[in-house]
């Protein structure tokens, strides 16, 4: 360890939507706090990742001061359009709720929370450190230590809560000791081909494409590119899928009758997303609390990842701060309660669409038959409609 430790009263594990969240909500409270990532600046704000927000996540950013280049900047989306046998329906989810999507991929919201936590507001991140390990999280003193990148030396940090927010395949959400969580899985038996194109969207909304070859969607995310999803064998390869079967199974899945052609452009990325969900229960062990994927996992079905995540940041910073500076403990010891509510409202959503989606292609009459009801219940009935909508826009998900 260091002869020369620090101490800080939060530490965060992980510099994505959640942990960047929680420290610039805790640094606009006046409170001190240490975010670590393993990886690079630079890698943070380019990964590729989700990029549909709901309206109520933006108005949280809003009034924390963390949106103003998001509302900007970021498209409104108001209605999707499903193509299945061989029609197109558009679901005008907006006009049935009142409320919209905007879409904002990720890379430009950590870049704008990064931006705002450590240029603005002159937050501690320390970037590409190396071999994280929590102590003590289950005492009055927990601290993290970690390996500077620069000095090669093993520094540690006391503090005196620890937020773990580094994904499904960081360190915290595997310091939870055995026993003490229980995880709930569920795997949907497919995957899906994440595919982004350098090529202008086909279509002014998303397009669900339902269809007996697989799911396919269609997801604009600038003006020059475009996300498309295929549904392909869970576990499959991405060399399987060389650009020309590509595109040939995506007009396939996604042409109908009056719609003009896709437009083709280079793919610029490919990887298969197995389509598998988790949930952990609890989400917090002593002075350590996850957020985001590394507590619970939501396949992109229903783009529910982002939006979860940063509910759950919210709530973590909200409460960090009663406690630290008001000496409230309600919050944590309500976190865990609080974030589930939401978290397995949007799971069982997320699994219900799944059916609907993958129904169709699951070789399975009895499920094709099924699902192909519920799409046409959701289509033709107002009442079935507007529940399906409040759904997709995640309105009044906290009762």
């Amino acid at each position: 360890m260091s002869s020369t430790a620090e101490h800080t009263p939060v530490v965060i594990v992980g510099a994505g939507p959640a942990g960047l969240t929680v420290g610039n909500v805790l640094r606009a409270a006046s409170v001190d706090c240490v975010v670590l990532e393993t990886e690079s600046r630079e890698f943070i704000e380019t990964r590729p990742r989700a990029g549909f927000l709901e309206e109520w996540v933006v108005r949280a950013l809003e009034r924390r001061g963390l949106a103003g280049r998001l509302v900007e900047r970021a498209p409104v989306h108001t209605e999707f359009e499903f193509r299945y046998a061989g029609e197109r329906r558009r679901f005008p989810y907006t006009e049935i709720t009142g409320h919209h999507h905007y879409v904002y991929p990720q890379p430009l919201l950590v870049t704008d929370l990064v931006r705002e936590y450590a240029d603005v507001r002159g937050g501690d991140i320390r970037f590409g450190v190396r071999e994280v390990e929590l102590h003590g999280i289950d005492g009055e003193r927990p601290s993290v230590s970690y390996l500077d990148p620069a000095s090669g030396e093993r520094r540690l940090l006391h503090c005196e809560f620890v937020a773990g927010c580094d994904g499904a395949r960081g360190v915290t959400r595997t310091a939870l000791p055995a026993g003490h969580a229980t995880v709930a899985r569920h795997d949907h038996g497919v995957g899906w081909l994440a595919l982004l194109a350098e090529a202008p969207p086909s279509s002014d909304c998303v397009i669900l494409g339902v269809h007996p070859r697989g799911f396919a969607g269609h997801m604009a995310r600038s003006p020059e590119i475009t996300r498309y999803y295929l549904e392909v064998p869970a576990g499959d390869d991405p060399v399987n899928w060389p650009d020309e079967r590509v595109w040939s199974e995506l007009h396939a899945r996604l042409a109908v009758p009056g719609t003009r052609p896709l437009t083709e452009g280079p793919l610029v990325e490919k990887r298969v997303l197995d389509m598998h969900n988790y949930v952990t229960e609890p989400m917090a062990y002593g002075r350590l609390y996850l957020a985001g994927d590394a507590a619970h996992l939501v396949a992109p079905i229903a783009a529910k990842g982002m939006n979860l995540a940063l509910h759950d940041s919210f709530l973590l910073a909200d409460a960090l701060i009663a406690r630290l500076r008001e000496g409230d403990d309600g919050g944590l010891r309500g976190y865990s309660a609080a974030c589930l509510r939401r978290v397995w409202h949007y799971q069982e959503f997320s699994q219900w669409l799944a059916e609907l989606l993958h129904g169709p292609s699951s070789g399975d009459a009895f499920r094709a038959g099924a699902a192909t009801a519920r799409l046409r219940r959701v289509l033709g009935s107002p009442a079935a409609a507007s529940t399906f909508a409040e759904l997709f826009i995640g309105k009044d998900t906290d009762h």
